[in-house]
């Protein structure tokens, strides 16, 4: 069980934490909210995954910008 928890935690982790963002402002768990990724790329033929990336990419570089102001301020 302890290696299942360590794999799930390196996969949320490299997987850009959007279904936590996207759980934490709908306020469900994440793992409800990549079952629902899961169940409509398999109903819609992988369409999902196209908004998954996207989120991914703005995630990256709000957290990018909110880095180089970090550091501006100092």
């Amino acid at each position: 069980m302890k290696r299942f928890v360590h794999i799930q935690n390196l996969l949320e982790r490299s997987a850009f934490g959007v279904s936590d963002y996207i759980g934490d402002k709908l306020g469900v768990a994440s793992s409800r909210v990549r079952l629902y990724f899961i169940y409509l790329s398999c109903a819609t033929f992988g369409s999902p995954i196209i908004f998954y990336l996207f989120v991914a990419f703005w995630l990256n570089i709000k957290r990018y910008i909110h880095e180089k102001r970090l550091i501006l301020r100092d």
